[in-house]
């Protein structure tokens, strides 16, 4: 099994490329042998001339670093559309994901652009950093986790997660995170993989996996649900 994840040089904030290290553990205790591709900023991303990625993943980057993922995969946009058309999984958090939707919006009213695969937008405000505990829900799934941004989403957007606590992709809105077939984007933090194990499992189905035993899955339970117990509490604050 085969899990590109892009740009790890720079997408690297929040630990979360935690997130690929839990599956690698995971897919191992499965008796699964999974190869990890890091590709550089400046090298051809293996996805552009092969098919048999299990999965890409991209982490949180830096404003300036988001310019440069842009410029980085600009020459393989049509392949990009491409992949996610026929079902690619892919997983990216943080703010990592506004690189594919129309542009980002910063604080002097310039406008960035991006790759435009996604029918939305961030505005960007420097100023008012949005940090918050995060609780929704994926199907009958409970999700925890954190969000620590600049930035909110606008746009036309089926939402991977249904908040019940905290905010969607802008106050305005109960829907966190995006989906498209399956290209999986969202920005809680966390890292969200290791926080939210059963969606851990949903996951490694949807890449193929026969088994879904997690490494330290008894553990990970533990702390899910005691996290979860914490967050729902009605007398803590969410945003800090």
């Amino acid at each position: 099994m085969k899990i590109e994840v892009l740009f790890p040089e720079i997408c690297n904030l929040y630990g979360d490329l935690q997130n690929i290290e839990y599956l690698r553990r995971s897919f191992k205790e499965n008796g699964v042998d999974c190869e990890i591709i890091d590709t550089a900023l400046k090298t051809e991303p293996y996805f552009a001339s092969h098919d048999d990625m299990a999965l890409i993943y991209m982490g949180t980057v830096t404003e300036h670093g988001q310019e440069l993922v842009m410029d980085a995969l600009k020459p393989y946009k049509d392949r990009i559309r491409e992949l996610m058309d026929a079902g690619k999984v892919f997983l990216v958090t943080g703010n990592a994901w506004e690189v594919f939707g129309e542009y980002i919006e910063c604080d002097d009213g310039r406008q960035i652009p991006c790759l435009g695969l996604l029918k939305t937008h961030a505005v960007r405000r420097m100023m008012k950093r949005y940090n918050s505990l995060y609780v929704g829900k994926f199907g009958d799934m409970d999700i925890v986790g954190f969000k620590s941004q600049f930035t909110h989403s606008y746009g036309e957007f089926t939402p991977l997660f249904e908040t019940v606590r905290g905010d969607g992709l802008n106050p305005e809105v109960k829907g966190e995170g995006i989906r498209i077939n399956n290209f999986l984007a969202t920005y809680i933090i966390g890292p969200l993989l290791i926080l939210n194990p059963p969606f851990t499992k949903y996951l490694m189905r949807l890449c193929g996996a026969e088994s879904d035993k997690l490494a330290y899955e008894e553990a990970a339970m533990d702390v899910y649900t005691h996290r979860l117990e914490e967050f729902m509490q009605p007398e803590r604050g969410l945003t800090y």
